[in-house]
Formats: C-alpha cells, structure tokens, sequence
C-alpha cells in the first residue's frame, strides 16, 4: 500500500519537503532558468503549479540547500547564494474597487520598507519598488529577485468593468515598470499568471521579459508528464486500477482520457493537470477535481459580450500571433486557451495554423455543464437531471418527448443572451448535444446558420435538420432530398428522420416533424 502524502492545495516549497510531501522533481529547470536568463514570463491555466514554481525558486536564491536534498538541482548547484527577495502574490485579493490592488500593493512595499528602509521623496508605488530595490541591493551585496504569482489577477476580476481595468492597467505599468528600470539590481525576476495583458499596456514599459509559456524546453515546468507518472506513482497506478476494479491498461487509458491532452507547444508531449491526478491518487476515485474548484466567470463575460459561436470555439483554428496574443477588444480566444479550457490539437507548419480543442474529458464535460445556467432557465442541479431525462428518451426511441424537453431549455431565455437568436439557438444546441454526446454517439456540424444532426444508440438512428423561419416539412425535406439518411438504410436499427423549425417569435422550437425510413 503506498504511503506517499499528496500535497493537494500546498504551494509552499518548504512546507513540501520539510512534511514529507510528494514531490515531482522540477529543479533541474529552476537550475537553468536561474542559469541562462534574468526576466521570464510563464502563462499557465490555475491549479497548474505556478505558486509551487514561484516558491521554489524562492527557496533556492534564498540559499536553503538543505530543503533541496536528494533532487536534481543538489548535484548542479555548489555555490548556493542567498539575494533578497520580493515576492508579490496578487492571488490573495479580491478585485473589486479600484483601492483593492492600492492595499495589497502598499502592504507589501511597508513590509519591504520595514527590512530595507525608505526615503520621504518616494511617493509612488513605482518610486517606492525601485527604491527598496536598490537598498536592497546595496545593503546585501546581492542584486535582488522579484517573483510575482498571478500578475493578472486584477485585470481577470475587472473583465467587464473598462473603468476598473483601466485604474488596474494605469497602476500595474509603472510598477512592472521598474524591473527595467532597476535592471543593473535585478538577479532575476519571475512572473506568472493565466493570461497575457501586453497588448493593455501592463508590459508596455517592460519588453525584455522571455515568455517561456510556449518554448518547447519548458513543456515540463509546470503539470506532469505521461513518463513522470511511471516514474514516480508505478505502484499508485496499479492500486487506481485495483480500486476501481480496472485493468492497469483501462485505469491508464481512463487516466489520459480525463487528465491529460495539455499541450502549449504544437508537436510536444500532452502534460497531465497535476492538481487532478494528485486528487485521483489520493482518493483512488476519478472525478471532475480541477473544475469544481473553480468557477471561470470571467470567459462567461467574454462569451456573453462577444455572442461567441461555442461550436467554433471548440474547433477554432487560428495563428501563433493570436496564442501569443493578450486579451483585447476583440477577440476572447486567446484568454480561453490560456486559461486551459481549449489546448493545442493539431498543428498546420506550412502555413503556421493551430488547431484547437478541449483538452480532455474532464474540461470538456465540465465547462459544457457550467455554460448550461448562462444559456438556458435550468441552473446548475436542475441541468444534470434533465441531460439524463434526455439520454433515457434518445436510448428509448422516444423523439416527441425528446423535443418537448428541448423546447423548455428556449423557455424563458433571459434577453440579453438572445440578440442574436440564431447563434443562441445554435449555441444552446451545441450545448445540450455536447452533453448528450458523452452518452450516445453524437455527430454534427453547422453550416451557414443551421445544424445537420445525427445520434447513434444501440437501438436508435435520429438524423435530424433544423431550420428558421421556415417550416419543420421544409426541414424534413431536405433530409430526404439530400439524403442525409441514405448512410443508414442498410443499418440494422431504427432510423427517425426528423425536421424541426425554430421562430423568431416564439423564442422557441415551434414544431417538429418525425418520419421513419
């Protein structure tokens, strides 16, 4: 029986390894990153491991060799150096006025101020930084290590508020400001977050940060890898697969399937979210960790501000510029897939074309389920009752009743989300067949404002075709003028071919019509 002790939720380096934690060895890049740089930037999704990173680099310029015992970095590292430190964790705040990120910046200066001094004439947050940072440097005789965790955290809770984004932007620049600044005092700095805001300004003033958030040598630095796995919880494996009465190649399989398909670099191994899997060993139980822990509403802002096509988003095709790319005015793709919800699929080198996609089943199933309340009446305890209602009556041969709930998922829509009501039919539709998906064989595709649908049981064939403002015979005509059933004849199952008509004026699914080949 394994006896390891998983770390979940402890982002303390020392509290790790001094409690006798499970610990991945990840300081052979701490050795290079300290060894052949100054200013990184590292963008990953939360619950990934950046807090852990960002301590144990503290860890290490504080020159606590003992804490680093038996892994990588001991046998690279003989001179062990302690620098002063700054470390500014933005993760600890709520973001709500504009003096919220005014508090948390002035305590953390009055803490430094209080171990390095201060001068009457610095009057800023930016003179005050700089000023402690020379001080610093000064008095120890070491140039100084800035780490920040979670930047942007500010900027994510004001989405949907310019005026406070715009009090955070005019206060982030000129304190980020000074890492260039006070270069000839800086050893190294390091920040993290989920999203890049360059294209805010938040940068503007600091442009010789090396983002590592898409180089292929740092794949690794934060998440696990499929060989990490093997090397470090062989005997978790087999007791995964013990306790859920798997084979090791099923609880291997499913593992994947749910945890990993995270990759930031085109053409590079998939990395496992670390904060899942840990939970999944712990408890010996799969589940939807990563997503419960959390609630993204900051991409429900953006889906809803941008009347966002859900089908393109998860299947989006799109450039190097746009992955690399900060949130704007006009386009919200990028803070998804950097936030973890979309993951590079497949990628085009002749003409330099990502394709993406949700990277596994548990981001999948899990963002699809928490859309549910922002597009429909249900909320979120109503939704998974009537996503089963509705697999119990496709696997039943039952499409009237089908229909009847689906037409309650229209009712009440709240106005703001139908402005567009094509694309809410569209996105809703995608929605409910994205979960009913996860049950039968679901295959779809939308084109020119409408949705050709097929579902597959073990009994049952529907082809569906919905239309608008037209009428559900017209639907069903094309069907059966363009064949869309003809794949099917042959099949040993029951075949509906079904046309359904949606109305502007009713909000709604006005009428179906049901005929078997």
């Amino acid at each position: 029986m394994s006896n390891k002790i998983y770390p979940i939720g402890i982002q303390n380096f020392e509290k790790i390894r001094k409690d006798g934690y499970f610990y991945i060895d990840k300081t052979a890049w701490v050795y290079q990153l300290a060894k052949t740089g100054s200013y990184y930037f590292l963008s990953r999704p939360r619950r990934f491991g950046k807090s852990l990173l960002i301590s144990t680099l503290e860890a290490y310029f504080q020159g606590k060799k003992e804490l680093f015992k038996g892994l990588a970095i001991e046998k690279l590292e003989k001179d062990w150096i302690q620098y002063p430190i700054f470390h500014l964790d933005l993760n600890i705040g709520k973001y709500d006025t504009p003096d919220s990120l005014d508090k948390i910046l002035n305590d953390h200066l009055e803490q430094w101020e209080s171990q390095y001094g201060t001068r009457p004439s610095e009057v800023t947050f930016s003179l005050r930084f700089a000023g402690i940072i020379k001080r610093a440097c000064q008095q120890t005789g070491q140039r100084a290590v800035i780490l920040v965790d979670e930047y942007d955290k500010p900027m994510l809770q004001a989405i949907g508020n310019e005026e406070l984004q715009k009090e955070y932007r005019d206060t982030l620049k000129p304190f980020y400001g000074v890492l260039k600044t006070m270069d000839g005092c800086i050893k190294l700095a390091f920040l993290t977050g989920v999203t890049k805001f360059g294209k805010v300004s938040v940068f503007s003033d600091l442009n010789n940060l090396d983002d590592i958030s898409m180089q292929e040598m740092y794949v690794g630095l934060c998440g696990v890898t499929e060989q990490e796995i093997h090397d470090n919880l062989e005997e978790e494996l087999h007791e995964l697969a013990d306790a859920q009465k798997m084979t090791y190649e099923e609880a291997c399989a499913e593992l994947k399937r749910r945890y990993d398909g995270y990759h930031f670099v085109e053409n590079t191994e998939g990395v496992y979210n670390p904060f899942s899997l840990l939970n999944t060993f712990k408890y010996k139980k799969f589940g939807s960790y990563w997503f419960e822990t959390g609630t993204p509403t900051y991409l429900i802002e953006l889906l809803k501000r941008y009347h966002y096509d859900l089908e393109h988003m998860a299947h989006a095709e799109t450039y190097a510029d746009v992955l690399n790319s900060i949130y704007g005015d006009e386009e919200p793709l990028p803070v998804i897939f950097q936030s973890g919800y979309l993951t590079i699929k497949g990628y085009d080198e002749e003409f330099g074309i990502y394709r993406l996609g949700f990277p596994n089943r548990e981001v999948e199933e899990g963002f699809i389920k928490f859309l549910i309340p922002y597009y429909t009446r249900f909320n979120k305890i109503e939704a998974p009752f009537e996503i089963q209602r509705f697999v119990q009556e496709i696997r039943a041969g039952e499409p009237d009743a089908f229909f009847r709930r689906l037409q309650s998922f229209f009712a009440d829509t709240p106005y703001e989300l139908v402005k567009d009501l094509e694309l809410h039919y569209q996105n809703v539709l995608f929605i409910v067949f994205k979960l009913v998906g996860f049950y039968v064989k679901a295959e779809y595709h939308t084109s020119q404002g409408r949705i050709d649908l097929v579902l597959q049981t073990d009994k049952y064939i529907y082809v569906m075709e919905f239309k608008l403002n037209g009428t559900a015979e017209e639907a069903l005509r094309q069907i059966n003028d363009k064949g869309y059933a003809l794949p099917f004849a042959a099949d040993s199952r029951k075949v509906f071919k079904i046309g359904v008509n949606f109305s502007n004026v009713t909000r709604n699914i006005e009428r179906w019509v049901v005929e078997e080949l």
